[in-house]
Formats: C-alpha cells, structure tokens, sequence
C-alpha cells in the first residue's frame, strides 16, 4: 500500500465539473493498493496518517498531527501509484491490485480514518479534478 499525503490549506474532488467532497486543513490522500495488501496494512496505514506530525506548532516546528488541529482528509483513489516505467515509455500497472480487491480496500481504509478523522472521498474508478493548495509545500509518500 502507498500513500501520498499532502498537507493542504483546503482541496477539492470534481467529477464531470460537478463538485464531490471538498475539504478545509488538513490532508488529501492518493492511495494505491498492490498484491498483497490486507487489513493488517490498512491498519498500519490508518495509525501512521493520524499520528504523523506534519503541522507547525507554535514554535513552527512540525509537530502536530492531524488530530491536534482538527483537521480533515481527502482520499482519492490513486492506482497509478503503482506504475511501473523501468521499460519503454508506457506504464505498466501490473503491481497494482485488481480494481474489485482495491474498492474493498479502500471502503475500510476510508471507514478507518473516519472513524477517527472527518475523511472524504472521490469517485472510485472516476475521471476526477482535484483542486487543492499545498501547504508548503509538505509531500510524503508512505510505503508499507
């Protein structure tokens, strides 16, 4: 499983100009899932996200998550996470898990982080437009 976390000021999901979920602070999400991936590494997942300290406290240091400002996350589906471009000049998306096995993944990992965190989603397996501000600009991919 890989994620893409970006701290934002605010972010945005549209399918066909039509507006899906938006958010304020807080993280918008690319998540892929390859062969392999099960709850247990959704559960790691989730713990990582919510606890990593990657807002500024008062000595703008980062050291705050996203639970100590209150923030919220927007979590898009992101198979091409796992493309791979060692050969030629084509993607191959062979590492990424198939797209059935993925939407169920992605249901609990979603659920999960709501459990804890207001979290948002785009469209499964939709052509979407993501606006957002990157607060930063923070960017880490998390790989477990």
């Amino acid at each position: 499983m890989k994620v893409v976390v970006q701290r934002v000021k605010n972010a945005s999901v549209r399918v066909d100009g039509k507006l899906i979920n938006k958010i304020a602070q807080g993280y918008l999400l690319y998540v892929g899932f390859t062969h392999g991936d099960d709850i247990t590494i959704v559960e790691k997942m989730v713990k990582k996200i919510v606890n990593l300290r990657i807002f500024a406290d008062n000595d703008d240091k980062m050291n705050k998550s996203i639970l100590d400002i209150k923030g919220s996350i927007l979590s898009i589906s992101q198979f091409t996470l796992y493309a791979d471009v060692k050969k030629g000049n084509r993607p191959s998306f062979v590492d990424a898990m198939d797209k059935d096995e993925a939407l169920e993944l992605y249901n609990v990992f979603n659920n999960k982080l709501n459990e804890i965190v207001p979290t948002y989603s785009g469209v499964y397996g939709a052509n979407m437009q993501i606006e957002s501000i990157n607060d930063g600009p923070i960017t880490i991919l998390i790989d477990i």
